[in-house]
């Protein structure tokens, strides 16, 4: 089969919206960022589009393409990847370039698909509303019968949105031993209630978490919690970051709106736990606000408020090159405040070990000297960069 005729059969089975889902992969230089493409049918305002989401070293991007659209962006993904795995509805089809574009087309009869447009649907949420979970109703996110209440159900759907990163993070944690998890800065723990719910309830995994915060009646009231829903690997304890001594080695740290430095705090200590899953909500983030000063950007940070914007914006990045400096993969990806509902950003990042490659972290150092930044964070981190 040729290319061209490849494509071709492609985009016909899309524009008869037969996808069902896909994924192009092994891109043909390692050294580059994207690393591979997702794509599903939606339907927006009745319209049908394919959604590509781009998967990158660091970021996750979105596009909605027509049909049309989909074949072309085809062509030109297929000049850059080598592979590409389609389920259609009645059967899947593996593509697999070589280094000279020769195609290797495989097809198999599968059962009958169904095409779910997501846009379209009821949003699956991994608790489910209508069914009681026994810690939403004790916090007063549902009723007794499993309803949400109704000015409960933005902090419903947030709580949804943190357990899929949770689920997502399943891979990276042990299965032979129990798993040591800690919520620095819990608060309310609306979330650290659902965190042991999803992993010791419904995944059974042996596991020991601790939620720590400096406000004393608010710990004691969230140990009280616990206490009356029989979690007895759960613990609340008063106390801040940096006194936090009484584990060397933790699985998943886990950081909501930790603000400024202390953010960076958490994120060292994790790393020299060697902890296989960060997740971090920072806030405030006024360290480099302080700090930057960099003419070049003058046009930029003469205005407070951009000037702000773009230090919270860099503080992130900065955070995440250097975890990924660390032996870390990270991603900044979207992610809801629990009280105020503006978008936010939430930092994942796997253990991986893998070594930065050549020149990353001059790139880094360039770049801090750009803005005259001294980060706390790589200072923390300063003996393994």
């Amino acid at each position: 089969m040729e290319l061209k005729e490849m494509q071709q059969e492609l985009t016909e089975r899309i524009a008869q919206h037969k996808l069902v889902s896909a994924t192009i992969s092994q891109p043909r230089q390692k050294s580059g960022d994207l690393k591979r493409i997702r794509l599903k049918p939606v339907e927006i305002k009745d319209l049908y589009y394919i959604q590509f989401e781009y998967q990158h070293e660091h970021v996750l991007k979105h596009k909605n393409l027509t049909a049309e659209e989909a074949g072309q962006e085809l062509e030109n993904l297929f000049a850059e990847f080598r592979q590409g795995l389609f389920q259609f509805t009645e059967e899947k089809v593996q593509v697999q370039l070589s280094k000279k574009f020769k195609v290797g087309w495989k097809t198999e009869e599968t059962g009958k698909k169904q095409v779910e447009l997501s846009h379209n649907r009821k949003k699956q949420y991994l608790l489910e509303d209508g069914i009681p979970y026994p810690f939403l109703v004790r916090l007063g996110v549902q009723n007794p019968d499993g309803s949400v209440k109704k000015q409960k159900y933005d902090k419903f759907r947030q709580i949804n949105r943190f357990i899929e990163f949770i689920d997502d993070a399943l891979v990276h944690l042990p299965k032979d031993r129990t798993v040591r998890i800690l919520d620095f800065g819990s608060g309310k723990s609306y979330l650290t209630f659902a965190l042991y719910h999803y992993l010791r309830v419904e995944k059974g995994l042996d596991l020991r978490v601790t939620g720590l915060d400096l406000k004393k009646e608010v710990i004691e009231e969230c140990q009280m919690i616990a206490e009356d829903l029989g979690y007895g690997q759960l613990e609340f304890l008063v106390g801040d970051i940096n006194d936090y001594n009484e584990d060397s080695a933790v699985d998943m740290v886990v950081t909501l709106h930790a603000c400024d430095v202390a953010t960076d705090m958490a994120l060292a200590r994790a790393v020299k736990w060697n902890a296989k899953v960060i997740l971090s909500v920072p806030c405030c983030q006024t360290e480099l606000n302080h700090q930057i000063a960099s003419p070049e950007l003058n046009i930029m940070l003469q205005h407070g408020l951009i000037k702000e914007r773009f230090s919270a914006l860099a503080t992130d990045s900065i955070r995440a090159e250097l975890l990924s400096l660390v032996g870390y993969e990270t991603q900044l990806m979207e992610f809801i405040d629990m009280e105020h509902t503006p978008k936010n950003i939430l930092i994942r990042a796997y253990k991986t070990g893998r070594q930065p490659d050549a020149g990353q972290l001059e790139r880094y150092r360039q770049f801090t000297a750009l803005l005259s930044a001294k980060p706390f964070l790589e200072n923390e981190l300063k003996e393994l960069l």
